[in-house]
């Protein structure tokens, strides 16, 4: 398998970080983080070895639905700080070789936003179409409701005008209608402004949703992402769409482009995700073995995002009941843990018992698997989450630098942090820093042994069988170099024999501690792996030293 390298695909082998600016530090001491606090710590972010920012919304906004609900979308929210201190950000992120994205929520926009002021103010208004108004609500679906602990519809009657709008998230979230050409070419404006400003791309927010508008009769819903990709493009070559597709593979290729890849340029890996909680359920490496079995391969130019924890809550909706019940169980037993009926509002160190075996051993596993990693911040450090908090806001606390907090001067911060074996005198930046074997130290090394094995995001991944179902083990293979990754998901030590065809005679040496490996004439090796242990191997000929046998050498 012969690949070509290009800056453009940067995102290939990137390490996406993503983070709030309202909970990462606060550089003003009013108690809400902001950018000049974030660009504070952006030495911090560059030496974690990150590639890419993913910041979450930063625009103007009610803050009804933790700033997804935008009032202005071409400004920084004033809690936030100016359009100068995003410049200056961008300008010290970009000196540290780091790229950043942005949230891109076009899907809806809030209840005050000037655009749906005046799209409600009648029926004749000029703005009329650039939401989706109805006469009456069409039947509704229940798996249509995101929210159904806070709505029973997707409509909502205005009674100002005398009709419906439709509304996918909150009922101060109308949605946009992006089969109106006006509105296209408005988001179009907006991507450009950022661009301008810096911005190496976007995660779309609810992909699905945003398109599912279009009347097909009037134009392919997927033509509007080819459009967007196709600016994007001849604005700045390089720059990434990341979408949140939560649908089976056989929907979710449409969305890169089915043959072409010419819409978005990465897509989250949510079935392989779901299925990497219940084998850690389990104990069992079958469930994700299947998922990457079954998963079909991107379009050229694209690729997986792959990820365990995010944002939002842990969703389970493509796992069976009887599935998810065995995650609840395993992982957030109590109401108060679960949200939605089908996920947990928790952060995966408290998921896993704060063991920090099993939480190193769930990282390496993210790193190695085929695409590019994304992680949410305070993982690096294994912070909890606050279930005092509402929702999904108990994942999103304050950022926790050092043992008294470190977010801020304030007292009135913008939310509390964890109590107990997770409050930030038991984990924080400053302490982690000066333990070499703290789980940042750990972060830090599999992102640089990510980083100098381009195999396991650019190659060709081989599902492995062990002959034993606690192991999960894969190859992935590029330009003839070879990276091999096996994972122990029980608590006992486990020994297995392995086929690596292809690779007689050779040596794999351990990436992650020393050590050496020789493959037999026919083929096979025996690996040994301690409870929770995890090792990543390259193999190369006896005469070549292992660093040369990277593709990154060749």
């Amino acid at each position: 398998m012969r690949l070509t390298y290009t800056s453009d695909l940067w995102w290939k082998n990137a390490v996406v970080y993503c983070l709030d600016v309202e909970t990462f530090k606060d550089g003003n001491g009013d108690g809400v983080g902001d950018f000049r606090g974030l660009t504070q710590q952006i030495d911090y972010l560059a030496g974690l070895g990150v590639t890419c920012l993913w910041l979450m919304p930063f625009f103007p906004t009610p803050n009804r639905d933790d700033g997804y609900d935008i009032t202005d979308f071409y400004s920084i929210d004033p809690r936030l700080g100016t359009l100068g201190d995003f410049v200056e950000f961008m300008r010290t992120a970009h000196d540290r070789g780091l790229r950043v994205i942005a949230d891109l929520v076009v899907n809806h926009t809030s209840d005050r936003h000037p655009w749906f002021k005046e799209s409600r103010r009648s029926k004749d208004s000029p703005m009329r179409d650039w939401y989706v108004w109805s006469d009456k609500p069409e039947p509704d679906d229940p798996e249509q409701v995101v929210f159904p602990d806070k709505e029973n519809s997707v409509w909502q009657y205005d009674k100002g005008s005398g009709q419906y709008y439709l509304h996918s998230f909150y009922r101060h979230q109308p949605d946009l209608n992006v089969g109106n050409p006006e509105v296209r070419d408005e988001i179009t404006r907006i991507l450009g402004f950022w661009m301008e400003l810096g911005l190496a791309g976007f995660r779309v927010d609810a992909v699905p949703f945003l398109i599912e508008n279009v009347d097909p009769e009037l134009a392919d819903p997927h033509e509007f992402l080819a459009d967007l990709r196709a600016f994007m493009t001849r604005r700045k070559g390089g720059s990434i769409l990341l979408g949140e597709v939560n649908l089976p593979y056989r929907d979710l290729l449409r969305f890169f482009g089915e043959g072409l890849g010419d819409q978005l340029t990465m897509c989250f890996d949510f079935i392989g995700m779901q299925n990497s909680w219940l084998s850690l359920a389990r104990n069992s490496a079958r469930p994700l073995m299947n998922a990457l079995k079954d998963r079909p391969r991107a379009p050229k130019d694209c690729q997986w995002a792959m990820f365990l924890r995010n944002h939002d809550e842990l969703t389970l909706d493509k796992l069976t009941e009887e599935e998810r019940q065995e995650i609840f169980e395993a992982f957030g037993p109590r109401k108060d843990m679960q949200i939605f009926g089908r996920g947990l509002r928790r952060r995966l160190p408290t998921m896993l018992g704060g063991d920090l075996r099993r939480v190193k051993m769930a990282y390496s596993l993210l790193f190695s698997l085929p695409g590019t990693p994304v992680i949410f911040y305070g993982e690096e450090i294994g912070m909890g989450e606050n279930l005092d908090e509402e929702g999904r806001l108990a994942v999103r606390i304050p950022m926790q630098w050092s043992e008294d907090g470190g977010f801020s001067q304030s007292p009135d911060t913008v939310r509390e942090v964890p109590e107990g074996s997770f409050a930030p005198d038991r984990v924080n930046v400053a302490d982690q820093r000066r333990d070499t074997d703290s789980l940042l130290r750990w972060f830090q090394l599999l992102i640089e042994r990510y980083r100098e094995c381009p195999e396991l995001a650019w190659g060709q991944y081989t599902v492995l069988d062990a002959g034993d179902d606690a192991i999960f083990v894969h190859r992935c293979d590029a330009d003839g170099a070879t990276v091999v990754v096996a994972h122990n998901l029980c608590d006992t030590a486990r020994d297995v024999e392995l086929r690596l065809d292809g690779l007689e005679h050779c040596d794999l040496t351990d990436l992650l501690v020393d050590g050496t490996l020789k493959v037999s004439a026919d083929g096979t090796v025996k690996l040994a792996l301690d409870p929770h242990g995890c090792r990543w191997l390259r193999a190369s000929p006896p005469e070549l030293p292992p660093e040369d046998a990277s593709v990154m050498s060749q």
